[in-house]
């Protein structure tokens, strides 16, 4: 691994012009899965995991707009 990785994964990235409204689109559209999710799914593991796994795949969308956008 590259010093440069290790930098870029551990160090703050500020938000540039455009990427707040990408942000929130990602976010907005999450939040729309989660609640069909909540809505169609019995309580269970499975339905508490799909929620979780959604919310890791909108932070990880999130570093890749933060750190190649």
């Amino acid at each position: 691994m590259e010093a440069a990785d290790i930098a870029r994964r551990f160090t703050y990235h500020a938000p540039r012009p455009g990427q707040a409204e990408i942000y929130e689109r990602l976010r907005a559209e999450a939040r729309a899965l989660a609640t069909s999710i909540n809505e169609l799914c019995p309580e269970s593991n499975e339905k508490s995991l799909a929620v979780t796994q959604l919310e890791q795949s909108i932070m990880w969308a999130n570093a890749a707009v933060a750190r190649h956008g």
